[in-house]
């Protein structure tokens, strides 16, 4: 008896949708991969929008993630993923010089301050750069 309650409880659980939760991107900010292995993960995971919503002159495309994506790094929440590789025709060109071969990284709700602490404290080697009050971007970049 029960078995059958744990077999009937497993098939019901398994057609309820699952509920959302917090994925960290704490780890590929370690800067340890390419901005096409950055992307094309998330995108494979249908964490963000596969199509870039906007491509700034320096080549640098921005990603929205996914509704119900729950993107967050360095327990920041993250609002735009954005990514670059030279020669890369997931990427849309910009009409200035490239930031970079490869780059890639988040923008994040919160202060610089705040941001560069979490990422020194993880050891990460990622970047931080002030984007407006409150409004962080780390990125990772490949010469």
């Amino acid at each position: 008896m029960k078995r059958f309650f744990s077999s009937v409880g497993l098939a019901l659980a398994a057609t309820l949708p699952l509920t959302s939760h917090a994925v960290a991107l704490d780890a590929p900010l370690a800067c340890n991969e390419s901005g096409h292995q950055f992307i094309a993960d998330l995108a494979q995971q249908q964490l963000i929008d596969p199509k870039p919503t906007r491509v700034e002159s320096n080549s640098i495309n921005a990603f929205s993630p996914t509704s119900g994506a729950d993107l967050t790094a360095y327990g920041f929440r993250i609002f735009a993923v954005v990514g670059y590789e030279k020669d890369d025709p997931m990427f849309r060109v910009g009409d200035g010089e490239p930031l970079a071969r490869s780059a890639y990284g988040v923008v994040v709700f919160g202060s610089q301050s705040k941001v560069q602490s979490a990422i020194t404290a993880a050891g990460s080697t990622a970047i931080v750069h002030r984007v407006a009050p409150l409004i962080t971007a780390i990125f990772c970049k490949r010469s």
